[in-house]
């Protein structure tokens, strides 16, 4: 599938690039209180279509983080 392709060759640039300072990322504590406050109000009620679209791209971005971690794990 060529998704998956362009995915993994993005993942191996990134993980590729500087292993430890990848395993070593975390988001910032802004980040992660804009996030979890996200995630607050949408068990509340659901989320203004750009508070959606402002979840959907945090949660896609930690789905590609978590996979270059696995990656720079495997190179490191």
């Amino acid at each position: 599938m060529i998704v998956t392709s362009a995915v993994d060759e993005i993942i191996t640039f990134i993980a590729g690039e500087n292993p430890a300072r990848v395993l070593n990322f975390k988001a910032s504590e802004e980040t992660k209180r804009r996030v979890f406050e996200l995630i607050d109000k949408s068990k509340i009620a659901a989320l203004e279509e750009k508070d959606q679209a402002e979840l959907n791209h945090y949660l896609l971005l930690e789905h590609l983080m978590r996979l270059a971690k696995i990656k720079a794990y495997q190179i490191a």
